[in-house]
């Protein structure tokens, strides 16, 4: 594909993620209307003259918890909403499994609900103490896996694929980085032979691009809000107390003066400009 409509890459093209849950989320507004089902009581908080509600995910400090949740909603509308069930052998639980547990023969007719999804990513982020900002880099990773090497996240697949995408989202991402073995710990059963080969087949696909751009990395967190607000998975919003107001407005006045600051600068910069320009023109004129 090309590179504008590539959203691992490119800041503008729409996340494949949200606008594959977006099926759901027409069909469940439109059934709701045709019902007339009333939305409920309304939980989520909103401020008012005096009280500010503030929840504590930013896109440069995301929460957790409710990150790893976005994620694995949008891993279960690509699994659910899938194209077709194009994969590749080495992502192939039957072929590589990672457990001792034999593998049911219709292990790929069976789509996993969010619940086991956001179990097998938490488990792996909490033993493996991982970030939130891994999370959504791993998500950047899978969907540009997808992309590339023209396959679908399937019943099949989807542990392996995002087990792998983990791998390398924690390598590239975290100053201490997990290595293989740690992961071979956690889960017991796979060797650390397996890791490395689907390592290299996951860099391998990606055609070694695993350089994730901020503008990219920030478009994904904003759709993952967007899919929470969609699905009424609401971020933990706290009234604003005032030691955090006064933080707040410390950073906004720090932030403010620094502005000045430039602001000053970039004035100074273009007076002398200005004034070399009109004392050439002078000598120019004498000349």
């Amino acid at each position: 594909l090309a590179l504008e409509s590539n959203p691992s890459d490119h800041p503008r093209a729409s996340t494949i993620f949200l606008s594959k849950s977006q099926t759901d989320v027409r069909e469940k507004r439109k059934s709701n209307h045709i019902n007339h089902i009333s939305p409920g009581q309304l939980t989520k908080k909103y401020s008012s003259c005096s009280t500010i509600f503030i929840d504590d995910s930013t896109v440069s400090q995301p929460n957790l918890r409710s990150t790893i949740k976005c994620v694995t909603l949008a891993i279960f509308y690509h699994i659910k909403n899938r194209d077709s069930d194009r994969s590749l052998d080495i992502f192939d639980e039957k072929s590589h499994p990672l457990t001792r547990e034999e593998v049911p023969d219709d292990y790929y007719k069976h789509d996993p609900d969010h619940k086991h999804i956001y179990r097998f990513v938490r488990t792996l982020f909490s033993a493996a103490q991982l970030t939130a900002e891994c999370a959504i880099v791993t998500l950047v990773y899978l969907e540009r896996l997808l992309t590339y090497a023209e396959i679908d996240i399937c019943p099949s697949n989807w542990k392996r694929i995002v087990l792998g995408a983990i791998l390398l989202a924690s390598k590239v991402w975290d100053d201490q980085a997990v290595w293989n073995v740690d992961y071979c710990q956690i889960l017991k059963d796979i060797t650390v032979e397996d890791m490395n080969e689907m390592e290299r087949h996951f860099l391998e696909l990606l055609q070694f691009n695993i350089n994730v751009p901020a503008s990219v990395y920030a478009k994904y967190y904003f759709d993952l809000r967007s899919l929470a607000d969609d699905n009424n998975l609401s971020f933990l919003l706290e009234p604003l107390s005032k030691e955090r107001a006064q933080k707040l407005e410390a950073i906004s006045r720090l932030c403010e003066d620094k502005y000045k600051d430039l602001s000053k600068a970039a004035m100074r910069r273009s007076f002398s400009a200005d004034n070399l320009v009109g004392i050439r023109r002078s000598n120019a004129i004498l000349s």
